[in-house]
């Protein structure tokens, strides 16, 4: 039987720039979770965009981090990927985005003030296209149901949850992030 931690202290963001094709698939992974299941009491879910530092502000109060983001590796366009703890770092000062150059500086921003979270985890799938436009690659897009089910499943894994499915029903678009409200979507 899975242990349930106190609410509020699991942060779950979504990286990317939607106009920038399978970099994207971050933000579009965020909104599909949030469509897709009910989010626990205290589990946030936020629309991390290209901020970087501007999200400091969300770590308040956040023992773990699920990060989810484009994550360049020697896999196959779409293959899933998680590292966490000290492999996060390397993964996201690779510079496969711009707005990577943010997250890393995020990262040792938390680390400088003290405030790094307990744990934190990358998720994501190996890009194939990062050229400017809005649609994801079909390689990407095949597995971002993948994508989502590794978010419920690492939620769970750190005893957060349960997440129950919400059989496909449309979140209001109050809760969307602010990208996705800018793009219409």
């Amino acid at each position: 039987m899975t242990t349930y931690r106190d609410p509020g202290s699991l942060l779950i963001l979504g990286l990317g720039n939607v106009l920038c094709g399978d970099d994207g698939l971050g933000i579009a992974a965020v909104e599909l979770l949030r469509q897709q299941h009910e989010i626990p009491i205290g589990v946030r879910v936020v629309d991390g965009g290209t901020l970087g530092l501007a999200l400091l502000s969300q770590f308040e109060a956040t023992d773990d981090v699920v990060l989810v983001d484009a994550v360049q590796t020697d896999g196959q366009p779409g293959s899933f990927v998680r590292l966490e703890g000290d492999d996060v770092g390397p993964a996201v000062r690779s510079r496969l985005s711009c707005h990577q150059v943010g997250v890393a500086d995020l990262l040792d921003a938390l680390r400088w003030l003290g405030s790094y979270p307990r744990r934190v985890v990358l998720l994501g799938l190996v890009p194939e296209s990062l050229d400017v436009r809005v649609a994801r690659s079909a390689a990407v897009e095949r597995q971002m149901p993948r994508l989502v089910q590794g978010i419920v499943e690492e939620a769970d894994r750190m005893g957060y949850g349960p997440f129950p499915d919400t059989d496909g029903a449309t979140v209001p678009l109050g809760r969307r992030g602010p990208a996705a409200r800018a793009l219409g979507l």
